[in-house]
């Protein structure tokens, strides 16, 4: 025998199709919150991301990872990072769809929205490279502090062109910008910032300062520029710190090493010195920290939708496995056991994905007083939440897939890719304990049991355990003393909210599974423990990417 097996029962990729036309949750979510929104250039870019040309790109992006080359042949320093083509075509098809700094500066009723959608399905084929874009999104009002600066640079953050060259910004059609918050010794911690600024003139940025110390994580070093934070006389304050300076020079930032991280393989981390490295004040000195709880806000938004495209991206794949793979004699998406778990992880990933966008809305209205509050409130709910799921939920979808779903080749490897990813946006901008407190800090500002009351009263009567709830509510966040309690308030916070926005946004099969499990206890302790009188087929039928 020259043959010991012929191939079959083995799933066709999930390639060439449209990620938005397919995404029903999405498209629903987008109806609700943004109904007079024109979704043309989501379809296409739908059409552009699930093909199989972008996910060849991504893969490629994330098996060349990007290399560090501190000096030239000749022993100059340079400091510069290597990456594959592919990235590069990935950032500027980001860039190219304006999910980088094009809200701040966009028309549209609904800008943040709509960005939101566009950054989710493109989270969906590759996230490692959207952390310099969701930078850029974060840094943008901020640079507002300074106003020759943003004179200078605000009109590049919007363009749609993307240009990897070092070079000053007034010769780049588009630019990007990075952060450098937390050093070794503080981590989350600002205050214990060590690196220093001293006064060094001043010029048409305005005051100028030599910034001395180091950036334990210092995210996609290549940005044209970034806003750091470091200790000045009047304490600590940010600063605008660009690669390079208005001579043509490069500024003294002198790249360590990159970071060797679980997953985000595609997006360089880097660990940076800086030597006396020309910056320029942000806002007012000794006042760093209202700077960076501004761009954390935005950040903190685009990990909950990022892990919430994520989770699409696992159920798609999962779900597309599922209805080709036969196993004990019929396929697997119709053994009841697998379609209790395929319907769950249904469930989660509609409901991240109707708060995700739902805390977008809240940043289309800033003039709102409601908005403004729910932005305060649900910016950390979601954030932790959301976030918090994505592990687990990529942990049940990847064993959806079997050994299949744990190997790195082929289109089942985007499933390992997910799963390495998953745990980032948990930890990164603040980690759930963080965001806890933030939660608790931000229950002070303003009426916030009537915000909630508000937000959670269209959906009164729906049903009785989420009633239950929002009566509850109110006594807790009242007599919230202890932080110890504040991980199980924001978890019933985001659980209440999520109830509300899926009765007013998706068929009663899956707003009645939702409450049914998540607040009326017909659950148990994994994916897939829903109770019997669950409408799995119809719930299923709704995810389904094809």
């Amino acid at each position: 025998m020259n043959s010991t097996h012929e191939v079959f029962n083995q799933p066709e990729p999930l390639v060439d199709y449209n990620l938005f036309e397919t995404n029903r949750p999405l498209r629903d979510a987008l109806k609700f919150n943004a109904p007079q929104l024109h979704v043309a250039q989501l379809q296409e870019l739908g059409v552009t991301l699930g093909s199989a040309e972008m996910q060849a790109h991504a893969r490629l992006a994330n098996t060349h990872t990007p290399e560090l080359h501190t000096h030239d042949r000749f022993g100059r320093r340079i400091d510069e990072v290597e990456f594959h083509p592919s990235y590069h075509l990935l950032m500027a098809a980001a860039v190219g769809a304006g999910l980088h700094g094009t809200p701040w500066t966009a028309i549209s009723a609904s800008p943040h929205v709509e960005r939101a959608a566009g950054f989710m399905l493109f989270t969906e084929l590759e996230p490692s490279i959207l952390c310099p874009v969701s930078m850029t999104y974060a840094a943008t009002p901020a640079l507002r502090g300074n106003t020759a600066v943003y004179a200078d640079w605000g009109p590049k953050l919007g363009s749609l062109w993307y240009d990897p060259s070092l070079a000053f910004v007034k010769e780049k059609p588009g630019v990007t910008i990075g952060m450098g918050m937390t050093e070794k010794q503080g981590g989350s911690d600002v205050r214990a910032n060590t690196t220093r600024a001293a006064r060094d003139g001043s010029d048409d940025w305005g005051e100028r300062y030599a910034i001395t110390g180091h950036k334990w994580f210092f995210s996609a070093p290549m940005c044209d520029a970034f806003l750091v934070l470091a200790q000045a006389p009047a304490g600590l304050s940010c600063f605008f710190l660009p690669r390079v300076l208005p001579d043509g020079t490069r500024n003294a930032i002198h790249i360590q090493r990159l970071k060797d991280k679980l997953g985000n393989k595609a997006n360089a981390s880097s660990e940076v010195e800086f030597h006396g490295a020309s910056a320029w004040l942000v806002g007012e000195e000794g006042r760093g920290i209202p700077q960076i709880l501004e761009m954390g806000t935005m950040t903190r938004l685009d990990c909950a939708l990022g892990t919430s495209g994520l989770m699409r991206q696992a159920l798609s794949i999962a779900l597309n496995h599922a209805s080709q793979r036969s196993a004990f004699g019929k396929p697997l998406i119709d053994q009841p056991l697998m379609k209790n778990v395929l319907t769950d992880l249904a469930l989660e990933s509609e409901a991240a994905t109707a708060l995700a966008i739902r805390l977008a809305r809240a940043f289309d209205h800033p003039d709102d007083a409601h908005e403004r509050l729910m932005a305060r409130l649900l910016t950390p709910v979601a954030k932790f939440w959301i976030c918090k799921r994505g592990s687990h939920f990529a942990q049940e979808a990847m064993e959806c897939l079997g050994g299949n779903g744990y190997v790195e080749e082929g289109g089942e490897g985007i499933m390992a890719r997910i799963y390495r990813e998953m745990p980032l946006n948990s930890i990164w901008e603040g980690a759930g304990n963080i965001m806890a407190l933030d939660l608790l800090r931000g229950l002070r500002k303003g009426d916030a049991v009537a915000a909630l009351a508000a937000e959670l009263a269209p959906a009164r009567g729906h049903h009785a355990s989420l009633d239950r709830l929002a009566d509850a509510l109110p006594a807790r966040i009242e007599a919230m003393a202890s932080e110890a309690e504040a991980r199980r308030l924001a978890q019933d916070v985001a659980l209440a909210v999520q109830a509300s926005l899926l009765a007013q946004t998706a068929p009663p099969a899956v707003a009645d599974a939702f409450c049914a499990s998540r607040l009326g206890g017909d659950w148990g302790n994994a994916f897939g423990t829903l109770g019997a009188g669950t409408h799995f087929d119809s719930i299923i039928e709704r995810a389904q990417p094809l």
